[in-house]
């Protein structure tokens, strides 16, 4: 059977073949449907989960029980790999947003998978890395640009990495309330709301229950004020 074609921005993407091999050996593979929390903020647990196919959000809890979308996963990500490392509770939920297949791996199988692959142990870190480059991008946008054009940002980027084309544009079938969204641009709900609707006047984006499409991506972007320069890759 044919191997995947990982992204190249995932930890299976990175790896060279036996590495790669030797990761998906380990652990128990699982089949979760739709709407399975894979991960439980706040638990005090540290096995890893490598996505095999997969879609799934990562949300932690805000006060007055408000949910914040942190992230969005694919297949070939690794999730889970902090409280591996460090034994630390889990800082967020991950929730499939589609019928999924999943590697868990204990603690001490990752940890000797990296002791056993230098190489990986760099991805992995390099992985950590990107993540918190693009954690500090996202506070530099709260403090530089308004509602509109984070939420343009947040938007186009998930329509890159995760939309697929339609005759109508690109459609992000993504399980998103518009709180969690709002929580993503680092805005209250009636702002992204009013934001949203603009949008979609403009006829930039339509937008469904839990679901949207983005009619025109080249216009989104230059409501975003994206330099051609970036990717959209965190």
């Amino acid at each position: 059977m044919e191997e995947p074609q990982w992204m190249a921005s995932t930890l299976l993407g990175r790896l060279d073949p036996p590495a790669r091999a030797a990761l998906l050996s380990a652990g128990v593979r699982r089949h979760r449907a739709t709407g399975d929390v894979l991960i439980h903020e706040g638990l005090l647990e540290s096995h890893v989960i490598v996505l095999m196919d997969a879609l799934v959000k990562v949300t932690a809890t805000l006060p007055k029980h408000r949910q914040a979308l942190m992230a969005i996963r694919v297949s070939g990500d690794i999730v889970g790999e902090m409280s591996a490392l460090n034994g630390r509770p889990r800082s967020a939920t991950v929730t499939t947003c589609r019928p999924s297949t999943v590697r868990v791996i204990g603690r001490d199988s990752f940890r000797a998978f990296l002791r056993a692959h230098s190489d990986a142990a760099i991805e992995v870190a390099g992985i950590v890395a990107d993540r918190l480059r693009w954690a500090n991008r996202q506070r530099a946008d709260f403090a530089s640009y308004p509602v509109k054009i984070r939420l343009a940002r947040a938007l186009w980027e998930i329509g890159v990495r995760y939309g697929r084309r339609t005759p109508d544009g690109i459609a992000v079938d993504l399980d998103i309330t518009q709180q969690e969204l709002a929580t993503l641009c680092g805005a209250a709900d009636i702002t992204v709301h009013k934001a949203l609707r603009e949008l979609r006047e403009k006829n930039l984006i339509g937008t469904h229950y839990r679901s949207l499409v983005i009619r025109d991506a080249e216009a989104l972007k230059v409501v975003a004020r994206l330099d051609e320069r970036w990717t959209g890759e965190p």
